[in-house]
């Protein structure tokens, strides 16, 4: 079996693969404080309690965006699960062509999604929007050429602003609003975060399609924490929670 495992800013993501398929998908807060022993002693508990021998398992992938984490992360998978993980990394095989001016630059969530996507649907030319702690938007032409992307707010930083910036706007929970106004200041926020971030994607996919892909089909992929409130708005054509962790088993295909 394969562990692959996805450390963003808010959450890390841990997805347990038999041959193509995740037959397990946990989550713990990303702590850059945490000790590999805190971090071995989660995954092997997380992994017995729901009945999977940590034994079994013969191979690690990881994409982080939060380096401090490496370290602990890399020694918790030595030492607990007898495994050096593969990091998403510049250098490692991704099957894509990167039209990048640097590609050190690109984060590895973004290289992961990526090959999960191209995995799914080869030939295609994808938009894949990832709606974590930040909400990204890259490209991949029906070539299998990453062509770059954008990068803005997430729904939570937006929020947080809001809430830290302002004297009397409170925190409000992350919610879609039954209408496209509110009547109440904390509708009003989710209201303008909901449909603002909604139009935002919009024409940022009107514009690729227009400008990077001169009109051809464009398949448009969703994921992360936030897609899911989305699922329904005619946005995607396809919304995949796991598609960061498909692209790290992906890696672990590729490079052993």
């Amino acid at each position: 079996m394969i562990l692959t495992i996805d450390v963003g800013n808010t959450s890390t993501a841990f997805g347990l693969f038999d041959g193509e398929q995740m037959v397990l998908h946990f989550r713990r807060t990303t702590d850059v404080h945490s000790s590999s022993d805190e971090i071995g002693v989660f995954m092997r508990s997380v992994l017995r309690e729901n009945g999977f021998d940590h034994t079994k398992i013969d191979r690690i992938g990881c994409c982080s965006v939060v380096p401090p984490v490496d370290f602990s992360l890399s020694r918790a998978c030595s030492k607990y699960l007898g495994h050096e993980p593969l990091f998403i990394q510049a250098g490692i095989k991704t099957g894509l062509k990167l039209r990048y001016s640097n590609p050190k630059e690109i984060g590895a969530d973004l290289i992961a999604a990526a090959m999960g996507a191209v995995t799914r649907y080869p030939g295609k030319n994808l938009v894949i929007i990832d709606m974590g702690t930040a909400t990204t938007a890259e490209l991949v032409s029906k070539d299998g050429e990453f062509l770059g992307g954008v990068i803005m707010p997430g729904l939570k930083i937006s929020i947080d602003a809001l809430a830290s910036r302002t004297a009397k706007l409170p925190s409000v929970e992350i919610a879609r609003p039954e209408h496209v106004y509110g009547t109440t200041t904390t509708e009003a926020i989710q209201a303008g975060l909901y449909y603002g971030n909604l139009g935002a994607m919009k024409e940022l996919c009107y514009l690729f399609k227009k400008n990077v892909f001169h009109g051809e089909d464009v398949f448009i992929i969703g994921t992360g924490g936030f897609s899911s409130s989305y699922a329904d708005s005619s946005l995607f054509d396809e919304v995949i929670p796991g598609l960061v962790l498909s692209g790290v088993r992906r890696a672990i295909e590729i490079n052993s």
